[in-house]
């Protein structure tokens, strides 16, 4: 049988302002602890007392404030945002063939500093992000494949990670958060051990960027 605590933390796990705020100590724990209680009492089918939903959101809002305070130190360590533009992005039907493209492209691009490229390949499709000038290259060498969506004028925003990055929860949700609040639509997102590249249609850009700085700055 579940516990009060446990239900507490599932319910406020589910809505995820309620999460961070806790944990940044910006909820009233009382105020919180009364209108949870009816859902509490519900699904645990018993009678639950407030002190007691009380206590369970006190403990859970400090080792949320630790988690907080951990994911914001690796946080304030990134400084290093690159804008990338002038890219297309090309997605087609996974094939048996679509490796070896993939690798003919890549020895075309042998030697060529300061491009951008990528690739995903997903169980059904395989997605292309490169720079606009060699979408040729792309459509010569995949001629022989299903076309599903080509989009032109996109662009990336970089982001150096700090090597701790991986040891710390939440630290892709954080960013990409502040583009969902901001009504920012993403095409991609893309990451390396200490790389995250966000991708976006251009128009966006310059919004998207700006929200971004304002948030790594908000934190120092």
């Amino acid at each position: 049988m579940r516990t009060v605590a446990e239900k507490v933390e599932e319910i406020v796990a589910k809505t995820s302002y309620l999460e961070d705020y806790l944990g940044r100590g910006l909820i009233n724990c009382s105020a919180l602890a009364r209108q949870i209680q009816p859902q509490v009492e519900n699904e645990l089918k018993k009678n639950v007392s407030e002190a007691a939903i009380l206590m369970s959101l006190k403990r859970l809002s400090s080792r949320l404030e630790k988690k907080a305070t951990a994911r914001d130190d690796t946080l304030k360590q990134i400084r290093d945002l690159t804008v990338r533009s002038g890219l297309s992005e090309f997605t087609f039907l996974r094939s048996d063939n679509i490796v070896n493209n993939i690798k003919q492209l890549l020895d075309e691009l042998r030697g060529k500093s300061g491009l951008l490229f990528t690739f995903t390949q997903g169980t059904l499709e395989t997605t292309i992000i490169i720079n606009s000038q060699l979408s040729s290259w792309v459509e010569n060498i995949f001629k022989e494949e299903k076309l599903i969506s080509r989009l032109d004028n996109v662009s990336a925003i970089v982001i150096k990670l700090p090597s701790s990055a991986y040891q710390s929860a939440g630290i892709y949700y954080s960013i990409i958060k502040q583009l969902a609040w901001s009504n920012i639509s993403i095409n991609h997102l893309i990451s390396t051990r200490n790389e995250l590249t966000v991708i976006l249609v251009h128009e966006q850009i310059d919004r998207a960027f700006s929200v971004l700085i304002n948030f790594f700055s908000g934190l120092e």
